[in-house]
Protein backbone atom coordinates (compact mmCIF):
# COMPACT_ATOMS: atom_id res chain seq x y z
CA UNK A 1 0.00 0.00 0.00
CA UNK A 2 1.22 3.60 -1.17
CA UNK A 3 1.54 6.08 1.39
CA UNK A 4 0.61 9.69 0.30
CA UNK A 5 0.88 13.32 2.19
CA UNK A 6 -1.29 15.74 0.71
CA UNK A 7 -0.02 19.17 2.46
CA UNK A 8 -2.10 22.60 1.53
CA UNK A 9 -2.92 26.04 3.07
CA UNK A 10 -4.83 26.92 6.52
CA UNK A 11 -7.26 29.56 5.86
CA UNK A 12 -10.05 28.69 3.79
CA UNK A 13 -11.56 26.30 0.83
CA UNK A 14 -10.08 28.00 -2.05
CA UNK A 15 -8.94 26.48 -5.31
CA UNK A 16 -6.16 24.62 -4.35
CA UNK A 17 -7.74 23.29 -1.05
CA UNK A 18 -10.96 21.94 -2.99
CA UNK A 19 -8.03 20.42 -6.01
CA UNK A 20 -6.62 18.62 -2.84
CA UNK A 21 -9.74 17.14 -2.05
CA UNK A 22 -10.91 16.04 -5.43
CA UNK A 23 -8.02 14.12 -5.80
CA UNK A 24 -7.42 12.59 -2.83
CA UNK A 25 -11.08 11.66 -2.72
CA UNK A 26 -10.94 9.84 -6.26
CA UNK A 27 -7.10 7.85 -5.51
CA UNK A 28 -8.08 4.16 -4.93
CA UNK A 29 -8.36 3.77 -1.34
CA UNK A 30 -7.37 -0.05 -1.89
CA UNK A 31 -4.07 1.09 -3.73
CA UNK A 32 -3.13 4.27 -1.60
CA UNK A 33 -3.57 5.51 2.05
CA UNK A 34 -3.87 9.66 1.62
CA UNK A 35 -3.66 11.47 4.64
CA UNK A 36 -4.56 14.98 4.14
CA UNK A 37 -2.46 17.78 6.13
CA UNK A 38 -2.07 21.68 6.73
CA UNK A 39 0.64 23.35 8.73
CA UNK A 40 -1.88 26.42 11.27
CA UNK A 41 0.83 28.65 11.13
CA UNK A 42 -1.96 31.45 13.44
CA UNK A 43 -1.87 30.62 16.88
CA UNK A 44 -5.64 29.68 18.09
CA UNK A 45 -7.48 29.51 14.84
CA UNK A 46 -7.86 25.34 15.27
CA UNK A 47 -8.22 22.93 12.90
CA UNK A 48 -8.24 24.56 9.39
CA UNK A 49 -10.95 23.95 6.66
CA UNK A 50 -8.75 21.67 4.65
CA UNK A 51 -8.65 19.36 7.17
CA UNK A 52 -12.32 19.55 8.55
CA UNK A 53 -13.74 18.88 5.16
CA UNK A 54 -11.66 15.94 4.58
CA UNK A 55 -12.25 14.16 7.61
CA UNK A 56 -15.87 14.68 6.42
CA UNK A 57 -15.41 12.98 3.15
CA UNK A 58 -13.57 9.98 5.52
CA UNK A 59 -10.23 11.00 4.65
CA UNK A 60 -7.06 10.69 6.88
CA UNK A 61 -5.86 14.21 8.25
CA UNK A 62 -3.54 15.85 10.03
CA UNK A 63 -2.16 19.43 11.64
CA UNK A 64 0.68 20.56 12.27
CA UNK A 65 0.50 23.99 14.86
CA UNK A 66 3.52 25.59 13.86
CA UNK A 67 2.92 29.39 13.82
CA UNK A 68 5.06 31.88 11.93
CA UNK A 69 5.45 33.28 8.24
CA UNK A 70 7.51 30.44 7.32
CA UNK A 71 6.51 27.96 10.12
CA UNK A 72 10.32 26.09 10.51
CA UNK A 73 8.98 24.14 13.73
CA UNK A 74 6.83 22.46 11.39
CA UNK A 75 9.80 20.61 9.84
CA UNK A 76 10.94 18.54 12.61
CA UNK A 77 6.79 17.66 13.11
CA UNK A 78 6.69 16.68 9.31
CA UNK A 79 9.75 14.73 9.49
CA UNK A 80 8.24 12.71 12.24
CA UNK A 81 4.88 11.92 11.03
CA UNK A 82 6.96 10.99 7.76
CA UNK A 83 8.63 8.31 9.42
CA UNK A 84 6.31 7.40 11.94
CA UNK A 85 3.38 6.93 8.79
CA UNK A 86 6.08 5.83 6.31
CA UNK A 87 4.78 8.02 4.04
CA UNK A 88 6.32 7.47 0.30
CA UNK A 89 5.29 10.85 -1.32
CA UNK A 90 4.80 14.00 -0.09
CA UNK A 91 2.33 16.24 -1.97
CA UNK A 92 2.77 19.66 -1.68
CA UNK A 93 0.72 22.98 -2.99
CA UNK A 94 2.52 26.14 -2.77
CA UNK A 95 5.10 28.31 -1.50
CA UNK A 96 5.22 27.30 1.97
CA UNK A 97 5.11 23.34 1.82
CA UNK A 98 7.27 23.26 -1.06
CA UNK A 99 9.77 24.92 1.09
CA UNK A 100 9.32 22.82 3.98
CA UNK A 101 8.46 19.96 2.43
CA UNK A 102 12.77 19.78 0.99
CA UNK A 103 13.90 20.34 4.52
CA UNK A 104 11.42 17.84 5.82
CA UNK A 105 12.13 14.91 3.29
CA UNK A 106 16.00 15.75 3.28
CA UNK A 107 17.69 12.31 3.67
CA UNK A 108 14.52 10.27 4.04
CA UNK A 109 13.15 7.50 1.78
CA UNK A 110 10.16 9.83 0.81
CA UNK A 111 9.73 11.44 -2.11
CA UNK A 112 8.62 14.89 -2.83
CA UNK A 113 6.13 16.26 -5.84
CA UNK A 114 5.69 20.19 -6.33
CA UNK A 115 2.02 20.95 -7.64
CA UNK A 116 2.64 24.61 -8.51
CA UNK A 117 -0.84 26.33 -8.87
CA UNK A 118 -0.11 29.61 -9.94
CA UNK A 119 1.88 32.75 -9.05
CA UNK A 120 1.08 36.11 -7.50
CA UNK A 121 0.45 39.25 -9.81
CA UNK A 122 1.45 42.80 -8.22
CA UNK A 123 2.22 40.90 -4.73
CA UNK A 124 4.37 43.06 -2.08
CA UNK A 125 8.18 42.35 -1.80
CA UNK A 126 8.26 39.40 0.85
CA UNK A 127 5.41 37.22 -1.39
CA UNK A 128 7.85 38.05 -4.35
CA UNK A 129 10.83 36.65 -2.33
CA UNK A 130 9.08 33.88 -0.61
CA UNK A 131 7.65 32.16 -4.52
CA UNK A 132 11.33 33.30 -6.01
CA UNK A 133 12.53 30.40 -2.73
CA UNK A 134 9.81 28.67 -3.82
CA UNK A 135 11.09 28.59 -7.67
CA UNK A 136 14.39 27.86 -6.34
CA UNK A 137 13.07 24.40 -4.26
CA UNK A 138 12.20 22.49 -7.42
CA UNK A 139 15.81 21.96 -7.73
CA UNK A 140 15.44 19.84 -4.59
CA UNK A 141 11.88 18.28 -5.53
CA UNK A 142 11.54 14.45 -7.00
CA UNK A 143 8.96 15.90 -9.28
CA UNK A 144 7.12 19.34 -10.24
CA UNK A 145 3.75 18.69 -11.74
CA UNK A 146 2.29 21.96 -13.04
CA UNK A 147 -1.39 21.76 -13.61
CA UNK A 148 -1.74 24.06 -16.88
CA UNK A 149 0.50 24.46 -20.03
CA UNK A 150 0.94 28.40 -19.16
CA UNK A 151 2.78 27.15 -15.68
CA UNK A 152 4.34 23.99 -17.57
CA UNK A 153 5.85 26.94 -20.26
CA UNK A 154 7.61 28.92 -16.94
CA UNK A 155 8.85 25.68 -15.41
CA UNK A 156 10.38 24.73 -18.83
CA UNK A 157 12.60 28.11 -18.49
CA UNK A 158 14.19 27.43 -15.27
CA UNK A 159 16.87 24.75 -16.00
CA UNK A 160 16.67 22.71 -12.83
CA UNK A 161 12.91 22.55 -13.22
CA UNK A 162 12.65 21.71 -16.39
CA UNK A 163 13.62 18.01 -16.77
CA UNK A 164 11.69 17.02 -13.49
CA UNK A 165 8.49 18.61 -14.92
CA UNK A 166 5.31 16.73 -16.18
CA UNK A 167 2.05 18.78 -17.42
CA UNK A 168 -1.01 17.19 -15.58
CA UNK A 169 -3.75 19.22 -16.47
CA UNK A 170 -6.39 20.51 -14.11
CA UNK A 171 -9.27 18.23 -13.18
CA UNK A 172 -12.35 18.93 -11.52
CA UNK A 173 -15.01 16.78 -9.13
CA UNK A 174 -18.23 16.28 -11.76
CA UNK A 175 -19.77 14.02 -9.47
CA UNK A 176 -19.78 16.69 -6.60
CA UNK A 177 -21.54 19.20 -9.43
CA UNK A 178 -23.68 16.96 -10.96
CA UNK A 179 -24.87 15.14 -7.25
CA UNK A 180 -27.48 17.29 -7.24
CA UNK A 181 -29.75 19.71 -8.89
CA UNK A 182 -30.64 22.08 -5.35
CA UNK A 183 -30.14 26.05 -6.40
CA UNK A 184 -29.78 28.80 -3.24
CA UNK A 185 -33.15 30.36 -2.38
CA UNK A 186 -31.28 33.59 -2.59
CA UNK A 187 -30.66 33.30 -6.02
CA UNK A 188 -34.07 31.34 -6.57
CA UNK A 189 -35.60 34.50 -5.09
CA UNK A 190 -34.28 36.83 -7.77
CA UNK A 191 -35.18 34.90 -10.57
CA UNK A 192 -38.43 34.29 -9.65
CA UNK A 193 -38.76 38.51 -9.61
CA UNK A 194 -38.07 38.14 -13.35
CA UNK A 195 -34.54 39.06 -13.70
CA UNK A 196 -31.45 37.27 -14.75
CA UNK A 197 -28.16 36.57 -12.61
CA UNK A 198 -25.05 36.81 -13.65
CA UNK A 199 -22.54 34.97 -11.06
CA UNK A 200 -18.84 34.75 -9.75
CA UNK A 201 -17.86 32.20 -6.75
CA UNK A 202 -13.97 32.64 -5.69
CA UNK A 203 -12.03 35.20 -3.76
CA UNK A 204 -12.94 39.23 -3.87
CA UNK A 205 -8.89 39.91 -4.59
CA UNK A 206 -7.39 42.68 -7.11
CA UNK A 207 -6.36 40.10 -9.64
CA UNK A 208 -9.78 38.88 -9.88
CA UNK A 209 -10.62 42.04 -11.50
CA UNK A 210 -14.38 41.68 -10.48
CA UNK A 211 -14.43 45.95 -10.95
CA UNK A 212 -14.64 44.77 -14.21
CA UNK A 213 -17.72 43.24 -13.24
CA UNK A 214 -19.57 45.23 -11.77
CA UNK A 215 -19.19 48.27 -13.80
CA UNK A 216 -20.41 46.32 -16.79
CA UNK A 217 -23.26 45.17 -14.83
CA UNK A 218 -23.96 48.56 -14.45
CA UNK A 219 -24.29 49.24 -18.30
CA UNK A 220 -26.75 46.40 -18.55
CA UNK A 221 -30.91 46.59 -17.81
CA UNK A 222 -32.23 46.92 -14.43
CA UNK A 223 -33.27 43.32 -14.54
CA UNK A 224 -29.80 41.93 -14.99
CA UNK A 225 -28.71 41.34 -11.02
CA UNK A 226 -24.76 40.17 -9.74
CA UNK A 227 -23.99 37.97 -7.37
CA UNK A 228 -20.84 37.64 -5.91
CA UNK A 229 -19.90 34.14 -3.46
CA UNK A 230 -16.46 34.39 -2.02
CA UNK A 231 -14.61 37.07 0.37
CA UNK A 232 -11.60 39.02 0.15
CA UNK A 233 -9.90 42.58 0.79
CA UNK A 234 -11.27 44.10 -2.02
CA UNK A 235 -15.49 43.76 -1.25
CA UNK A 236 -15.46 46.88 0.72
CA UNK A 237 -14.47 48.39 -2.86
CA UNK A 238 -16.35 46.63 -4.60
CA UNK A 239 -19.18 47.91 -2.47
CA UNK A 240 -18.53 50.86 -2.49
CA UNK A 241 -17.90 50.65 -6.39
CA UNK A 242 -21.62 49.59 -6.96
CA UNK A 243 -23.33 52.54 -4.80
CA UNK A 244 -21.29 54.64 -6.55
CA UNK A 245 -22.66 53.13 -10.13
CA UNK A 246 -26.04 53.14 -8.65
CA UNK A 247 -26.68 48.98 -8.72
CA UNK A 248 -25.93 48.52 -4.70
CA UNK A 249 -29.19 47.02 -4.76
CA UNK A 250 -28.35 44.64 -8.19
CA UNK A 251 -25.25 43.52 -6.64
CA UNK A 252 -25.25 40.72 -3.95
CA UNK A 253 -22.46 39.63 -1.36
CA UNK A 254 -23.30 36.12 -0.41
CA UNK A 255 -19.73 35.89 1.23
CA UNK A 256 -18.10 32.33 1.76
CA UNK A 257 -20.95 29.63 1.13
CA UNK A 258 -19.80 25.86 1.61
CA UNK A 259 -23.21 25.55 -0.33
CA UNK A 260 -21.29 27.22 -3.32
CA UNK A 261 -22.76 24.89 -5.63
CA UNK A 262 -26.53 25.61 -4.92
CA UNK A 263 -25.63 28.90 -5.95
CA UNK A 264 -23.86 27.95 -9.12
CA UNK A 265 -26.70 25.86 -10.08
CA UNK A 266 -28.64 28.99 -9.82
CA UNK A 267 -27.19 31.10 -12.08
CA UNK A 268 -28.05 32.12 -15.53
CA UNK A 269 -24.01 32.64 -16.55
CA UNK A 270 -21.08 32.97 -14.65
CA UNK A 271 -18.48 35.81 -15.46
CA UNK A 272 -15.02 34.85 -14.66
CA UNK A 273 -13.13 38.63 -15.37
CA UNK A 274 -9.24 37.28 -13.76
CA UNK A 275 -6.18 39.16 -14.83
CA UNK A 276 -4.03 35.79 -14.26
CA UNK A 277 -5.64 31.99 -13.45
CA UNK A 278 -4.34 28.41 -13.62
CA UNK A 279 -6.81 26.50 -14.80
CA UNK A 280 -9.65 27.84 -12.72
CA UNK A 281 -11.70 25.28 -11.36
CA UNK A 282 -14.95 27.71 -10.87
CA UNK A 283 -14.76 27.57 -14.44
CA UNK A 284 -15.08 23.59 -15.07
CA UNK A 285 -17.30 23.72 -12.10
CA UNK A 286 -19.69 25.60 -14.10
CA UNK A 287 -19.15 24.04 -17.23
CA UNK A 288 -20.22 20.82 -15.58
CA UNK A 289 -23.12 22.26 -14.09
CA UNK A 290 -24.20 23.72 -17.65
CA UNK A 291 -23.75 27.24 -16.84
CA UNK A 292 -23.21 29.86 -19.62
CA UNK A 293 -19.37 31.16 -19.38
CA UNK A 294 -18.20 34.53 -19.86
CA UNK A 295 -14.28 35.02 -19.21
CA UNK A 296 -11.08 36.81 -19.57
CA UNK A 297 -9.14 35.85 -22.66
CA UNK A 298 -5.83 34.91 -20.15
CA UNK A 299 -3.98 31.78 -20.40
CA UNK A 300 -6.01 29.72 -17.93
CA UNK A 301 -8.97 30.51 -19.34
CA UNK A 302 -7.92 29.78 -22.75
CA UNK A 303 -7.06 26.27 -21.74
CA UNK A 304 -11.17 25.54 -21.10
CA UNK A 305 -13.08 28.55 -22.88
CA UNK A 306 -13.06 27.68 -27.03
CA UNK A 307 -14.53 31.06 -28.13
CA UNK A 308 -18.36 30.76 -29.28
CA UNK A 309 -18.50 27.11 -28.50
CA UNK A 310 -17.84 26.37 -25.08
CA UNK A 311 -18.54 30.22 -23.68
CA UNK A 312 -17.40 33.75 -24.64
CA UNK A 313 -13.63 35.62 -23.89
CA UNK A 314 -13.49 39.24 -23.73
CA UNK A 315 -9.76 41.56 -23.22
CA UNK A 316 -8.88 41.49 -19.33
CA UNK A 317 -10.65 45.13 -18.54
CA UNK A 318 -12.20 45.86 -21.42
CA UNK A 319 -15.55 47.00 -19.79
CA UNK A 320 -17.61 47.18 -23.03
CA UNK A 321 -16.44 43.79 -23.99
CA UNK A 322 -17.72 42.14 -21.08
CA UNK A 323 -20.69 43.95 -21.31
CA UNK A 324 -21.64 43.23 -24.67
CA UNK A 325 -20.77 39.57 -24.02
CA UNK A 326 -22.97 39.04 -21.13
CA UNK A 327 -25.79 41.04 -23.50
CA UNK A 328 -25.34 38.99 -26.10
CA UNK A 329 -25.86 35.36 -24.22
CA UNK A 330 -28.51 36.84 -22.10
CA UNK A 331 -30.50 37.79 -25.18
CA UNK A 332 -29.94 34.52 -26.54
CA UNK A 333 -30.63 30.94 -25.12
CA UNK A 334 -30.56 28.93 -27.58
CA UNK A 335 -26.64 30.09 -28.06
CA UNK A 336 -26.47 29.95 -24.27
CA UNK A 337 -27.60 26.15 -24.32
CA UNK A 338 -25.59 25.14 -26.96
CA UNK A 339 -22.74 26.09 -25.41
CA UNK A 340 -23.21 25.06 -21.90
CA UNK A 341 -23.75 21.20 -23.52
CA UNK A 342 -20.40 22.13 -25.38
CA UNK A 343 -18.62 22.87 -22.32
CA UNK A 344 -20.13 20.27 -20.23
CA UNK A 345 -18.62 17.63 -22.92
CA UNK A 346 -15.04 19.50 -23.03
CA UNK A 347 -15.09 19.26 -19.67
CA UNK A 348 -15.87 15.61 -18.99
CA UNK A 349 -13.54 14.57 -21.77
CA UNK A 350 -10.28 16.57 -20.72
CA UNK A 351 -10.60 17.93 -17.05
CA UNK A 352 -12.61 15.24 -15.00
CA UNK A 353 -10.94 14.43 -11.47
CA UNK A 354 -10.97 11.11 -12.12
CA UNK A 355 -8.97 11.86 -15.68
CA UNK A 356 -6.43 13.86 -13.34
CA UNK A 357 -6.00 11.07 -10.62
CA UNK A 358 -5.24 8.71 -12.87
CA UNK A 359 -2.06 10.45 -14.19
CA UNK A 360 -1.44 11.12 -10.68
CA UNK A 361 -1.53 7.51 -9.23
CA UNK A 362 0.53 6.73 -12.43
CA UNK A 363 3.64 9.54 -11.16
CA UNK A 364 3.50 8.58 -7.46
CA UNK A 365 4.52 5.01 -8.77
CA UNK A 366 6.96 6.12 -11.19
CA UNK A 367 8.44 8.43 -7.73
CA UNK A 368 8.30 5.40 -5.22
CA UNK A 369 11.76 4.12 -4.94
CA UNK A 370 14.85 4.66 -3.02
CA UNK A 371 15.90 7.18 -0.30
CA UNK A 372 16.44 10.44 -1.93
CA UNK A 373 19.81 12.37 -1.73
CA UNK A 374 19.81 15.02 0.98
CA UNK A 375 19.26 18.89 0.69
CA UNK A 376 22.43 20.81 0.57
CA UNK A 377 23.21 22.48 3.66
CA UNK A 378 22.08 26.32 2.03
CA UNK A 379 18.28 24.92 2.70
CA UNK A 380 18.69 23.14 6.23
CA UNK A 381 16.90 23.52 8.62
CA UNK A 382 19.35 24.13 11.27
Amino acid sequence: MMRVLQLGGPMGLFGAERWILALSRYLPADQVQTFVGAIQDVPGLGEPPLCVEARRLGLATVTFDAPGKLSRAAVPMLREFIGRQRIDVLHTHGYKTDILGVLATRGTGCRLLSTPHGWSVGAGFKVQLYEALDRLSFAWCDRIAPLSEDLMAGLQRLPWAAKRSQLIRNGVDLGEVTASDAVADEVAQIRRAGCAVVGYIGQLIARKRLDTLVAAIATLGTDVHLVLVGDGDARDALRDQAQALGVGDRVHFAGFRADRLDWLRGFDLFAMPSSLEGIPRCLMESMAARVPIVASDIEGNRALVVPGETGLLFPVGDVPALAAALGRLLGDRDLCRRMAESAFVRVNETFSAERMTREYLALYREMRGPARRAAPTALSSS
